[in-house]
Parts: C-alpha cells; structure tokens; sequence
C-alpha cells in the first residue's frame, strides 16, 4: 500500500481545520460579546467570582474525569479499516461507559470539596449557596468520546457548530441578565445552563451520525471482547488521558491559585487578559485536533521520521501565521482592549496581558507536536513534557505572585510556554522519533 503523500496529509488536515474554524471563529465573536456584557453587568469583583466558581468546575473535572476521544480515533480507525462495526460499536460502548463514571464521580467531587475550597478562594455568599447545583457543569467536559467518533468519521462541520453552542447559550442568558437587572447567581445559572446544553448536544450529534454509518449495528450490548481486540488499551487511554489532565492543569488552576492569593478582583483582571490572548493559541489547539486524525492515519500507513516533521512543521507554521498579527495588535492596543471589553476598571489587566499574550506565542507549538507524539503511540513523551513544564513549575506561581504581584501570573506563564515548547518540540521532532511498537508491527 503506497504511503500517503505529506502535502496530501497537509491539505486534508487544514481541510478539516476550515471546518473547525467556521464554527470556532462564530464562537470566538459571540463568546468576546457575552464575556463583555458579564464583565460590565458584575464588575472585577463579581466577575472574578464567577470565573472561580467555573474554573473550579472545570478543574474538578479535569482532575477527575477521563477523556477518552484520542483512543475512539486510534483504534476506531483500526475497526474501520477491517469494517468491522460490531467491534467499533463495542469501543465506543467502553470507552463511553469509561468516560462517563468517571465523569459522575467528578461531579461528586466538585459537590464535596466546592463548599470546603470556596470560602478561601474568594466566593461570595451567593456563590456558595450555588456551589452544589454548579458542580453539574463538569458534564460540559464529559463528552470526548462523542467528539472522538465525529473525529473519526469525519464530520468535523458538526464539530465547528458544536463550538458555538455553549457561547449562544451563554450570550442570550447574559443579555437577559444584564437587561433585568440581575445579579451573579443569574450569571451562574445561565453558564451552568450552557454547559448541559453543550454536553447534551455533542452526545446527539454523535448518535445522529452512528445509527447512519453504524447502520445494522445496534449501540447497545456488552463490552465482551474489548481488550482483546484492542490490545494495550488501557495504557494508552491513561497515558493520553494524563497528557490532556496535565497539559491543561496549570491553565486551569492559575486563576484558583491567583483568587487564593491575590482575591476575586485580581481574577477578574486576568480573566480578561486571559480571554483577550486565547484567540492567540486557538489556531494551534484546533489545528492540532484536526490533525491527529491525519497522523494517525499516516503513521499507520508506515509514515514517521521525516514525513511526519515535516507535517508538524506545516501545521505550527499556519498557526504562527494565523497567530502573529493577533500578538502583534495584542501587544500595541493591549490596555485598549481591556478597557473596551470591561471598562476603565479593568485597565489593570493590560500589564498582565502582555506577557500571557506572549506566552500563548510560545505556545503554538505545543498543540501539532503532541498531536505526533500521541498519534505515534507514545504519549507518555507529551505526558513528560506537561509534567515537568507545568506540574513541576505550578509551585512557582504563589511564590510569584506574593513577590510580584498579579505580573507574576505573566511572567510564571511565560516559563511554562518555554519549558513546554522546547521538550515537545525535541520530542517531537528529534531524528529517531519512531512508532510504537504497535503501531509499528500494524499492518496498514
């Protein structure tokens, strides 16, 4: 069987990056107007707590729950080669099942500690009379495998109109907020709404397209069978589940720790100078979703070595590219934009926004280079880069923080993008990169 050509490979994936895009860039716009309308109607402080009582969701969730959509893609695409649906079926019975208790048991985890934690990180009395209810937000995470199967067969459209949900929810919530008059506990409701609704719908979807390419093949039924057709499974869900956890820890927690020390106003600030910079590294996050399936597909075909850095390097290149004139206008007009997305109150977050802007910069690498490494079979070299980078240097923050100020958050996620960056980059692409040995001795 003749391996795919790299420009091949390379046009397929911003094939499929164009069809992310289309929804993400919706989703950008609308999500830029709500954080606006949340961040006037509530203030620094109240919009602080808000992001903490999310962002403390989010990160229970991340710690606990278990994404399984890089595995869906690997060995589905191992079933759909043999045409063997009654086996993909079985997949996504195991991996879904997987998936979802642990995403119970994260909900349960967040209704534990949230009333325990969010006293000293800040929250109001309303937050934490909203705190239990709230944990059911860490379902919006729950939903990889349903993301992995659309991956997998190509329906990346459906995945660019599933971007936008969560912010239509959210901007239509917040304006009717904000017009009555309404306070943090309707803001509260409101994005714990859009977090249902984006769990739900991702799951629809996916339903949707597998009673059309599943057709004859019934989704219910046991898990007979699993491990032994998909040998070395559960290694690589955990190893690729544990680069995910750890690659988006430390974003996660930075606010957490920033409301810890620093207070729900300090929050606020760098929510906005956050969000300002995340349009920054969404060309490569996406760009990497969209690519893994693309390696994959090469590395089984026998590609690796020189074709695939080369394929990485396309893809950091467009993401630069994509990526630069955003830095630069974040870097001249930076305390422009953060007046104009909050008000003069939030002036403060400009300083603070340099830096993360050019950490995020730094960072455009990190999503193509992991994307090789997990379609390779060794995510366990991503899950080093992440655990050094940012688990090893989180103890770093408080300390920075204390000594310097909100500045400090900028400057602690600048030595994480460099430190993350250059161990995936040598992982990535040094010259004896190779498969697996499963993936290797696979037969196309």
């Amino acid at each position: 069987m003749r391996e795919a050509a790299p420009a091949g490979i390379v046009r397929r994936i911003y094939g499929n990056l164009g069809r992310l895009l289309s929804g993400k860039a919706a989703a950008g716009i609308i999500s830029l107007i709500y954080m606006i309308v949340a961040a006037r109607a509530l203030g620094p402080t109240d919009y602080g707590v808000l992001i903490l009582v999310h962002g403390f969701a989010l990160t229970v969730g991340g710690i606990v729950e278990f994404q399984g959509w890089h595995a869906v893609v690997r060995y589905g695409a191992s079933a759909l080669s043999r045409d063997d649906r009654p086996a993909l079926a079985r997949l996504l019975r195991f991996i879904g099942t997987v998936e979802m208790t642990a995403g119970i048991a994260a909900v349960l985890a967040a209704a534990i500690l949230a009333p325990i934690l969010g006293p000293g990180l800040g929250w109001s009395a309303t937050a934490l009379a909203f705190a239990i209810p709230y944990s059911l937000a860490v379902l919006a995470s729950v939903r990889s495998t349903a993301a992995g199967y659309l991956q997998l067969m190509g329906r990346f459209d459906l995945l660019g109109i599933h971007n936008a949900i969560s912010p239509t929810v959210r901007l239509v919530g917040a304006l009717i907020a904000w017009a009555a008059g309404l306070g943090l506990q309707a803001f509260l409701i409101t994005w714990l709404v859009a977090a249902l609704v984006e769990w739900l719908t991702m799951w629809l979807m996916a339903i949707h397209v597998a009673r059309k390419t599943l057709a004859g093949t019934s989704l219910r039924g046991g898990l007979h069978g699993v491990l032994a057709q998909n040998p070395g499974i559960w290694r690589f869900m955990i190893t690729a589940n544990a680069d995910v956890t750890l690659g988006e820890l430390a974003g996660r927690v930075a606010p957490l720790v920033i409301g810890w020390i620093l207070g729900p106003q300090a929050v606020g600030l760098y929510a906005i100078a956050q969000r300002a910079t995340v349009v920054i590294s969404q060309p490569a996050q996406i760009l990497g979703f969209a690519a893994y399936a693309e390696l994959a597909r090469l590395v089984a075909a026998g590609g690796h070595g020189a074709r695939l850095r080369r394929a990485v390097l396309h893809s950091i290149a467009i993401a630069a590219a994509a990526a630069l004139p955003v830095l630069i206008i974040l870097l001249v007009f930076g305390r422009e934009i953060a007046v104009l997305i909050g008000g003069s109150a939030y002036a403060g977050a400009a300083a603070v926004m340099f830096w993360l802007a050019c950490a995020r910069a730094i960072l455009l690498v990190a999503p193509p280079a992991s994307a090789a490494l997990v379609a390779l079979g060794r995510p366990g070299r991503s899950v080093t880069a992440n655990l050094v980078a940012n688990l090893g240097l989180l103890p770093l923050l408080p300390l920075m923080l204390k000594q310097f100020g909100l500045i400090g958050a900028g400057w602690h996620a600048m030595l994480q993008a460099g430190a993350t960056a250059a161990l995936l980059l040598w992982f990535a692409l040094h010259k004896n990169t190779t498969p697996a040995p499963d993936i290797a001795t696979k037969a196309p």
